[in-house]
């Protein structure tokens, strides 16, 4: 008789696990599964219940699951080759609440918001280094003249322009840049590589003060 366990985070982060519904019976193994239902690694059922053992479990099933996946770690192969800067860690919130939004937030909580982040401001990593991405028709990228989102400034803004003739947003400037050095088209506000870009400029420039309106 086995007995089923499931990993409750999401790919292909998994740092939890439910209880199984009934108790194993003495002397069977228990299969824990991913979130994605397929891999598996079965363990005796009377492995003890220390955090050092759910670390080696979880680590033993994705291990597993990004040799089937080798694709789907983007965000450590964009990293390796563009190191982008780690969000704000909100550790110290664990057990604490924040109204009726979150209730007391848990570990899963703090590591989802700062796996979500990082992920955005990662994919914006890879829309700043690729000309292919911005459209470029001469496959120019933005790092060629910002390496590293250097001399970006995005806690300035907003402020005037005059490039553009006005007080400008950091979207409305990264749009001047895709459509002169860059030679691209520019991106709607709500387009999901503008809010990445802005990510990943904002993240480089982390621990800066902000004081809009500076040149």
């Amino acid at each position: 008789m086995r007995k089923f366990l499931f990993l409750a985070a999401l790919l292909p982060l998994c740092v939890s696990a439910a209880e199984p519904q009934q108790s194993p019976v003495p002397g069977t193994s228990v299969d824990v599964l991913l979130c994605d239902n397929e891999t598996k690694l079965t363990v005796a059922q009377n492995t003890p219940r220390t955090r050092e053992t759910g670390q080696q479990i979880s680590d033993g099933l994705m291990t597993q699951w990004k040799a089937k996946n080798p694709e789907k770690d983007w965000v450590a192969v964009e990293n390796e080759k563009h190191e982008v800067v780690p969000p704000a860690s909100n550790s110290k919130l664990v057990g604490s609440g924040q109204g009726s939004t979150y209730g007391q937030i848990t570990p899963l909580d703090v590591a989802t918001w700062e796996r979500e982040t990082y992920k955005l401001a990662v994919r914006g990593s890879e829309v700043f280094h690729s000309g292919d991405e911005l459209g470029s028709e001469i496959a120019v990228s933005c790092d060629m003249c910002h390496p590293r989102a250097a001399n970006t400034h995005p806690e300035t803004y907003p402020k005037f322009q005059e490039q553009l003739g006005k007080v400008a947003l950091l979207r409305d400037m990264i749009n001047w840049c895709i459509e002169h050095p860059v030679r691209g088209r520019k991106l709607a506000d709500d387009d999901p590589k503008m809010k990445a870009m802005e990510a990943y400029i904002l993240a480089q420039r982390k621990g800066k003060v902000l004081e809009y309106g500076k040149h």
